[in-house]
């Protein structure tokens, strides 16, 4: 006999919280949901899951509770605001948070949720974009405590193709900063690179095949490729969420006193785009700051 599937929960239905909890419902978890725009929660729940009042129902109904939102801000309201997951709360249950927030006031909250009502709590932010979300392909970077994590691990395994344990509560986000180091700084040099290409008269939409195999190939470039050429900015990320990520990252930065001198570099173009109105477009989006001609 199998064991029954655990009970979860799916807060944050978006871009990357819908294909995710799809995936839920297919591996035939009980799931229930909720989100601030009930519109966003109808394709989900046409699929099997059931829509929750409040996130304090979701987390009555819950072993695992995910959480999958837009900012700081956004975490504490939806566990500690009226109706919040802690007024559902209980020993024995965890909340994965998959949002990316500062890694202290996720190390903060962890310790309030636990102290308070006795639930665990993971922060788990990801990488690998919708397309990852819906192949259940994602890198999940988690901190918190063992015995949470292995509860979880059972459940995250139909989302992630890597879920990793990187230390006590906050060393996911801190990971996921990392992770964003890496993403926004090779992302805009990526445009100059892409940019170039097409100025000196060269196709660069064959630039992956040529890398194939060597040292400048990587799934971020054949990814960005497409968009920066063709100039479909359609977003599967928003800069904006890149935005806020770096701004993280050098708050990081000032905390621990380490130099990021190309980090900041890259945070700036990205601020740049923002005061320019484009907050909205794809991450991609940051070679238009190096074309002639307007093409947002």
């Amino acid at each position: 006999m199998t064991e029954p599937r655990k009970t979860v929960g799916y807060i944050g239905i978006g871009l990357m919280g819908r294909p995710m909890a799809l995936r839920l419902l297919q591996a035939g978890f009980p799931l229930s949901v909720w989100g601030r725009s009930p519109e966003k929660l109808l394709d989900v729940v046409a699929a099997g899951a059931v829509a929750a009042t409040s996130p304090a129902e979701v987390a009555r109904q819950s072993e695992i509770v995910f959480t999958c939102v837009s900012d700081t801000a956004a975490v504490e309201q939806v566990v500690f605001g009226p109706g919040g997951i802690a007024e559902g709360a209980a020993p024995g249950k965890v909340l994965v948070d998959m949002s990316t927030i500062h890694p202290g006031r996720s190390r903060e909250m962890a310790r309030r949720l636990r102290e308070a009502t006795g639930m665990g709590w993971i922060d788990a932010p990801v990488s690998g974009g919708p397309p990852g979300a819906a192949a259940g392909t994602l890198a999940v970077m988690a901190g918190g405590e063992p015995a949470d994590f292995a509860l979880a691990q059972p459940v995250v395994a139909h989302l992630a193709g890597a879920f990793t344990l990187m230390g006590p509560a906050g060393a996911g986000q801190t990971t996921k900063m990392v992770n964003q180091v890496i993403v926004g700084g090779c992302k805009s040099v990526i445009a100059e690179a892409i940019q170039l290409a097409m100025n000196a008269g060269i196709d660069a939409s064959r630039l992956p095949e040529a890398f194939a195999g060597g040292r400048a190939d990587s799934s971020l470039l054949r990814q960005s490729i497409p968009k920066m050429v063709s100039g479909d900015f359609t977003p599967t990320g928003h800069l904006r969420t890149m935005m806020k990520d770096l701004d993280i990252v050098m708050e990081l930065a000032r905390e621990t006193r380490t130099p990021m001198p190309m980090t900041g570099l890259a945070t700036e173009i990205h601020r740049m785009m923002m005061a320019h109105g484009h907050g909205d477009t794809d991450t991609t989006s940051v070679i238009a700051l190096l074309r002639d001609k307007p093409v947002l």
